[in-house]
């Protein structure tokens, strides 16, 4: 009785704080409103796609194939890829409305066991040590200017770091519309960057800068692993197409805005990628390129001259910007989890006042502050993110296996067959090329802590012994009542 008496007292209060009639014909429940248009979709996806990607990837694509013809090729190639998965996706998340993307999709076709391991590496490997290095890098580039001809101290950067952190974890958790504005500022500022990077290069192409671009495939090295390993780190640019399913239960009227969002906003990341790399090109021959230290900084002490400076502040909103995205979503996969019973039942709890899955938002950036505590967690994040591309496949794979388990499902949304077809293939490429090309026991030990989720899982979450609620209850209680947060009520149709 005390817990509902709280939730209506404050859900009251919110209304009268936020203007609203306390006599309103429809009432607001304590669950996930559908507060995400159109607009901000697109926003969603071009801001939590265009990163640090952008501005860390060109050279590793360029060293992997050698020469600028096929690097452009990639690129454009990765945007059709990330296009067809989202597509893809785009099919499951109509079919199935569920917010948390892979993990639903995964439960409905497989069952509970592939569900919870996608949910055990996402939450505490992939997810928070992802946004760690985003945020590492956007502590990189904003603190940058402050120590012109070195490198800025580790202790500033890790600082720096948490702090943004903590700022995005405390904005997602107070509000999912000022989460959303703030999305769309931060996309606003960093198509800013773009569009000065991409009309510079347009400029000196006009000009006459092309010689970087006659005989583009001479000293070409391609190979099946170096063109593995390229497509690899340019789709690692594009990661985060599939953002926009993790918060299906937040959009208005997601049978149309998912779709459109993807298939406007896709191809628009495409195009900049693209023109990007030839702005890049311009000014940069492909040795200049790989022995860049910071490939956008180079190229605005080239081109911008004394307003250089703006390219390290703006490639800091860019990556601060793609950082609230990816808080905005993996909070709502921490949040599903719960729901389901597969961690801890107070992350599926939802703020009272604010009507956000706070308890979700704030463990995940609390693993993510744990992750930057290391000197250098990039190389465990290239060896964990191809467990990213094992529940890519594995979901597209859902896909095909439910239009023959699940006929009975509306499907408002329906791809062609061979486009999850190929994504699958492509997927199982993608995973088996690190292997092949340069086989590690890294590796192994990524599948290994991988399976080692299935242990948890028949102790907590099969067995459910009673000693593990008994000391969780409790806990549960104590952070119920200093979050103020209460059980999501269920939907009535």
């Amino acid at each position: 009785m005390g817990e509902e008496n709280m939730r209506k007292r404050n859900i009251k209060d919110t209304r009268e704080e936020d203007g609203q009639s306390v006599q309103s014909d429809e009432p607001q429940t304590t669950n996930l409103q559908k507060q995400v248009g159109l607009i901000s979709g697109i926003c969603m996806i071009v801001g939590t796609i265009i990163g640090s990607g952008i501005f860390i990837s060109p050279k590793s694509v360029l060293a992997n194939v050698g020469s600028v013809g096929p690097c452009l090729t990639i690129w454009a190639a990765c945007g059709v890829i990330a296009t067809l998965g989202a597509l893809c996706f785009a099919e499951l998340g109509t079919m199935i409305t569920k917010s948390g993307a892979e993990y639903p999709y995964l439960m409905e076709a497989f069952g509970p066991i592939p569900a919870y391991l996608f949910s055990w590496t996402s939450l505490l490997v992939t997810k928070p040590s992802s946004f760690a290095i985003i945020c590492l890098s956007f502590a990189e580039y904003a603190s940058a200017p402050f120590y012109p001809g070195c490198d800025p101290p580790q202790v500033v950067i890790k600082c720096l770091a948490a702090a943004a952190i903590v700022v995005i974890t405390i904005v997602n958790s107070l509000s999912v519309k000022l989460g959303s504005y703030l999305q769309n500022f931060l996309t606003a500022a960093k198509m800013i960057i773009v569009t000065v990077i991409i009309v510079s290069g347009i400029v000196l192409l006009a000009q006459g800068k092309t010689d970087n671009f006659k005989d583009s495939f001479k000293d070409s090295k391609i190979s099946i692993s170096s063109l593995s390993l390229a497509f690899y780190n340019g789709l690692w640019a594009y990661d985060g197409w599939n953002q926009l399913n993790y918060i299906t239960e937040e959009l208005k009227d997601p049978y149309r805005n998912l779709p459109l969002s993807i298939i406007i906003g896709i191809p628009l990341v495409t195009v900049c990628y693209v023109l990007i790399n030839i702005s890049y090109f311009t000014v940069m021959t492909s040795t200049e390129l790989l022995q860049s230290q910071a490939v956008a900084v180079t190229f605005g002490d080239r081109v911008l001259y004394p307003a250089s400076w703006i390219v390290p502040l703006f490639v800091a909103l860019s990556t601060i910007g793609s950082a609230n995205g990816t808080c905005f979503t993996a909070g709502r996969l921490v949040y599903v989890a719960g729901r389901e019973g597969h961690m801890l039942k107070v992350l599926s709890y939802i703020s009272v006042k604010r009507l956000t899955p706070a308890p979700a938002i704030i463990f995940y950036g609390a693993i993510a502050i744990i992750y930057i505590i290391p000197g250098d967690i990039e190389t465990l994040i290239n060896y964990f993110s191809f467990a990213v591309w094992i529940f890519y496949g594995l979901t597209i794979f859902a896909l095909i296996v439910m239009r023959f388990t699940r006929k009975e499902l509306k499907r408002p949304i329906r791809i062609p067959i061979v486009i999850p077809v190929i994504v699958t293939l492509i997927s199982l490429l993608l995973v088996l090329a690190p292997i092949i090309s340069a086989p590690e026991w890294a590796y192994l030990y990524c599948v290994l802590f991988m399976l080692s989720g299935l242990i948890f899982y028949v102790l907590f979450v099969h067995f459910k012994f009673h000693w593990a609620q008994k000391i969780t209850k409790p806990v549960t209680m104590h952070l119920q009542m200093l979050l103020e947060v209460v059980p999501a009520e269920e939907v009535t149709e």
